[in-house]
């Protein structure tokens, strides 16, 4: 097994760099952090190397053969803790591929908030979504701060950058794409009637979802409210996606 003792080895000075998204995309793999995490990436193929605090236990899913024994400094260092990190793991960027004739699809528009993609990445898979697909200027999934809010929802869900213009276009010939806005011609969540296949399309914290994509959709759908106008996008996502499912589960039995 291997041990490192110094913070200035090279192997650890490169792999540090991995907290830049520039870096992530060059050397095609990123950090992650805590067992449940690491216990993922492992489940999903992806973990490549642990680097544990010595004198540590190795969890049980660990193997031995990348596995590197490492001292406080240097763990700390590949860390963003203030300080008490006891266990990183080195994952790779997985090749991700369109599904065939995904049925449940979540778009993305500028969503730039880390914690919200990975609140909405993390309420995708738990609310049975096939494919993401985000626009060029969404937060990265797998930034640690995305990666950490997804709890490990990433490595079970295909979620890829793309043209959501040309995206909307196809997809509609498949199934009715909604976009969440508060528009004029909105209508209701409660009286929406879906069966069957649907994609949804969430935007920006700030600007919702550009008025050019809005008008590509099928309908726009807003959610009923008593006090205030808007939610959070983590938090209306998650609504709109477990009530579109619900609703397409109740109408098909």
């Amino acid at each position: 097994m291997k041990r490192i003792e110094s913070t200035q080895n090279a192997m650890i000075k490169e792999l540090a760099k991995l907290h830049r998204k520039k870096e992530r995309d060059r050397q095609n793999r990123y950090l992650i952090e805590g067992e449940h995490m690491l216990q993922e990436a492992a489940q999903a193929g992806a973990l490549q190397e642990i680097f544990f605090l010595e004198g540590e236990p190795l969890p049980d899913f660990a193997d031995r053969h990348m596995a590197v024994e490492c001292t406080a400094p240097v763990l700390n260092r590949l860390s963003l803790l203030d300080s008490g990190a006891r266990l990183i793991g080195v994952a790779s960027l997985p090749d991700q591929k369109l599904p065939e004739k995904p049925d449940r699809v979540l778009l993305l528009d500028g969503v730039q908030d880390p914690g919200n993609l990975g609140t909405l990445i993390r309420s995708a898979v738990g609310f049975g979504i096939q494919l993401v697909l985000c626009s060029g200027d969404c937060a990265d999934p797998f930034g640690p701060k995305a990666l950490q809010s997804s709890q490990g929802a990433v490595f079970h869900v295909p979620v890829i950058r793309c043209r959501l213009s040309a995206a909307v276009e196809e997809l509609k010939t498949r199934m009715p794409v909604f976009a969440a806005a508060l528009h004029h011609d909105s209508i209701s969540l409660s009286s929406l009637r879906i069966s069957g296949p649907w994609a949804l399309v969430l935007g920006n914290e700030g600007q919702g979802i550009r008025e050019a994509l809005i008008h590509q959709c099928t309908e726009t759908v807003y959610i009923e409210m008593d006090a205030f106008e808007s939610l959070n996008v983590a938090v209306a996502g998650s609504i709109l996606m477990y009530c579109l499912r619900y609703r397409t589960e109740r109408d098909n039995p």
